[in-house]
């Protein structure tokens, strides 16, 4: 009887402790009420435990807990309301959620912050996040509610010259974000050569940028990711929302193709410059022998269609198409010229989400990217008896296209481990120049047309975020990438780790480390991010771009009020920039070695370092919301053939950098909103002196008295000194909005006034020296002065808005 007993014992014994190491898992989708549009960022966990995940870019999530009686399943994202579930886990569930979206306003003053929004209990660091709600609330350049313009209101985010929309991330230049729009990479982003961006916010979901720490998924950029993904359409029903501006207007509808099968989104957008400019250019040449009709516009497209194809599969088929056209044309009784430039993006992209079972998610990309850029240039000068005179015509090419195929995997073994792993291969098409010149002043035409340049790029991946101890959060993955040109194959680890160790119940250290390649290159006279600027790949003769950083600070939670506080320090060495050489440009040609010359004969390499502090608090729900943001910052350039040898600042370092935003619920119909920026100049080069240089040939005068004076003097030449020596004034600017909001029984409306640069602030655009003339008593002489010029004075905007 005791044996038996004992046995008894032993039995029970081993049943409990297997039934406590026996797991089960909990997944699925979690998806926006009525548009069921799949949610990403959402955060999954069991109550009063210490289990938890969050949704994948398609909403789905998959949670491996030990088995238990019941437990309290939750759900919470920002913006929605929370969803619990009481869950009984004896074995494996699949639990699809459904979020009902709230008042944000009316959320915050009867409920305490919500979980998801701590940034001290996440490992990734160095990640900014802004909801789509609140860019549009957020005073804009004549009302265009413009995501890049947003986004450099944050540290780390260096603004370009006034009205510019470039990101300068950490040191980095604009070639040097990773841009990636539903997979697919833009490599311009730019409208209105550079004063709008090409994202049009109506259609997109979500945006987020990462300045460091990088997750292995993501490579083939130095300095940062701006990744966006476009609205997927409501299934449900027909959405619609638009709006009309001082110098565009959008329209965006949604709705079901099979209802709470498939859906479809498109989204236009079309400036109307050229139509309102067209009659005051024509009042202004009335009388006038020659005819001006210069002409400028820009459009973009976003379309969108999602299939679902079972409870396993999805099919989703996106694109973008946009495009810059300008052109001036003049015509006289003896002349006539005409000019054109136009550039423009095109994306494809055509996904497919697979469910292999609970634990294991894969999604297969298929991607298309273009995009192009084109000058011509056309004059002839009409001779006697209208015969032909001097004709001139030139033409100028470039482009780069790629094709590609990218599969990633999430896998959630356990609660304690969430590892991606999967790779990408893209095919590139370069043409970096095509030029023709011709006319009657040359005697042999110019027919430069460099060769298409194809290329593969290509990466595998793995990555794990392991909570190591209830303390501790671990990112650490591994990126293999390669570039085959068409006699080398570069081969690049890139080794990437991030951790975050819990100080405090809200109080985390982070510390990350990344090696990144960047194997297309941008050259750029400017620094400006124009579509003149050259796309070029890694040659043999031109090494990838390679950078390394080092990222550490600290992420502070408060619940009331809701605050997020984020100190940052960052270390990044760049090795392989590309720059023109001294005089070089896209169109640079050499006489008669026009046409042999190639692009590799005008750049140099050399290295960069950028190493700075940021600083930022943010609040995003409440009746005011906004954020301050600070850095700290120091950049530096070496090229052996640039600056004689010597260390120099690029264009757009800039020591401080400042930005206040405000947003205030002042009620339901009434959004106040106002920005305030400040930066330090940018460092510019500029003449520290000037010469007259002797002529060629002299050439003897005679003055009306008959005395012979010979001109030994010939053209000005400036004398400059070190490269970018010279600091511009500091920047800084006041923006201010009111929104009017009215709900209606079937649509709401919403009017918004605002100004751009409130105060009337004069900010250097450029600087030039120009001559003056000084009179001294009775002696006059010429003044060397040195100019500031001013783009935007006080600008007012208003724009009416509506959703249905």
């Amino acid at each position: 009887m005791p044996m038996r007993a004992f046995f008894t014992s032993l039995f029970l014994l081993l049943s409990a402790s297997a039934f406590c190491q026996e797991r089960i898992t909990i997944s699925g989708f979690v998806k926006e009420n009525g548009s069921q549009e799949q949610l990403p960022g959402v955060n999954v966990y069991i109550e009063n435990s210490p289990y938890g995940t969050v949704t994948n870019t398609y909403g789905f999530y998959s949670l491996t807990v030990p088995a238990a009686d019941t437990a309290t399943l939750s759900f919470s994202f920002v913006g929605y309301e929370k969803v619990s579930r009481p869950v009984v886990l004896t074995k494996n569930i699949e639990l699809n959620i459904f979020l009902f979206t709230v008042n944000q306003l009316e959320e915050v003053l009867v409920s305490a912050r919500k979980q998801e929004d701590y940034v001290s209990r996440n490992v990734q660091m160095s990640k900014i996040e802004i909801p789509i709600q609140q860019i549009k609330k957020i005073p804009a350049f004549f009302g265009e509610k413009d995501v890049l313009r947003v986004l450099q209101l944050m540290p780390g985010v260096q603004k370009g010259t006034e009205g510019q929309t470039g990101l300068y991330v950490r040191g980095g230049g604009p070639d040097q974000n990773l841009i990636i729009l539903d997979d697919a990479v833009v490599y311009n982003a730019n409208h209105l050569f550079g004063f709008f961006s090409i994202f049009n916010s109506d259609a997109l979901r979500s945006v987020e940028l990462t300045k460091g720490g990088f997750p292995a998924r993501y490579g083939g950029r130095l300095s940062s990711v701006l990744e966006m993904n476009m609205k997927e359409g409501s299934k449900e029903k027909l959405h619609g929302e638009g709006g009309i501006g001082l110098i565009s207007s959008r329209l965006t509808l949604e709705g079901p193709i099979s209802k709470g099968k498939s859906s479809f989104l498109i989204s236009g957008r079309r400036t109307y410059i050229d139509v309102l400019a067209a009659p005051f250019i024509a009042q202004s040449q009335k009388g006038s022998d020659s005819q001006v009709k210069p002409g400028y516009f820009f459009y973009d497209l976003n379309a969108k269609m999602n299939y679902d194809l079972g409870r396993k599969d999805k099919l989703y088929i996106s694109g973008y198409f946009g495009r810059d056209k300008f052109h001036a044309n003049e015509k006289s009784s003896d002349s006539e010229t005409r000019a054109g430039l136009a550039w423009g993006n095109a994306t494809a992209t055509m996904r497919w989400n697979h469910l292999i079972n609970q634990k294991l998610f894969v999604n297969t990309s298929f991607i298309y990217s273009n995009f192009d850029f084109g000058v011509s240039s056309y004059s002839n000068d009409i001779g006697f008896n209208g015969s032909n005179g001097d004709e001139f015509s030139l033409e100028y090419n470039s482009k780069i296209r790629d094709l590609g195929i990218k599969t990633d995997f999430d896998f959630y073994p356990s609660t304690k481990h969430a590892i991606k792993f999967g790779g990408q291969a893209t095919f590139h098409k370069f043409v970096p120049s095509a030029l023709a010149i011709a006319g009657s002043f040359f005697d042999n035409p110019i027919e430069r047309s460099v060769q298409p340049v194809n290329t593969l790029e290509a990466g595998v991946y793995i990555e794990d975020t392991w909570q190591a101890l209830d303390a501790l959060k671990i990112n650490a993955g591994l990126r293999l990438s390669s570039f085959q040109t068409k006699s080398k194959n570069y081969i690049r680890p890139e080794p990437r780790f991030s951790a975050a160790l819990r100080l405090a119940k809200d109080l985390s250290f982070k510390a990350s480390y990344a090696q990144m390649n960047q194997y297309v290159h941008l050259l750029s006279n400017t620094g400006l991010g124009l579509p003149t600027d050259l796309w070029v790949p890694t040659t043999d003769r031109i090494a990838p771009q390679q950078s390394r950083q080092v990222a550490f600070g600290f992420a502070k939670d408060l619940d009331r009020p809701a605050l997020t506080f984020t100190l940052e320090g960052y270390y990044k060495v760049m090795n392989n920039i590309l720059n023109y050489k001294e005089g070089s440009s896209f169109l640079s040609f050499d006489g008669e070695n026009a046409n042999e010359l190639s692009w590799e004969d005008n750049v140099t390499s050399g290295k960069g370092w950028s190493y700075g502090a940021e600083f930022l608090v943010q609040k995003k729900t409440g009746r005011f919301s906004g954020w301050v943001g600070y850095t700290l910052s120091w950049t530096y350039w070496k090229f052996p053939e640039l600056n004689f040898g010597k260390t120099f600042f690029p264009r757009y370092d800039r020591r401080h950098d400042l930005s206040v935003v405000g947003i205030y619920e002042l009620s339901k119909r009434i959004t106040l909103s106002a920005t305030w920026v400040y930066g330090t100049g940018n460092a510019l080069t500029l003449p520290i002196a000037t010469y007259t240089g002797l002529r060629d040939n002299f050439i003897p005068r005679v003055t009306p008295n008959g005395q012979t004076i010979i001109d030994w003097g010939g053209r000005e030449v400036n004398e400059y000194g070190e490269k970018n020596s010279f600091r511009s004034e500091p920047f800084h600017r006041g923006d201010v909005a009111i929104q009017f909001h009215k709900k209606k029984k079937r649509h709401e409306r919403t009017w918004e006034f605002g100004f751009y640069n409130i105060y009337n602030r004069r900010n250097p655009f450029f600087y030039n020296i120009d001559n003056e003339t000084v009179t001294e008593g009775s002696a006059t002489r010429n003044k060397k002065t040195l100019k500031r010029y001013s783009l935007f004075p006080i600008l007012p905007s208003f724009s009416y808005n509506f959703k249905f």
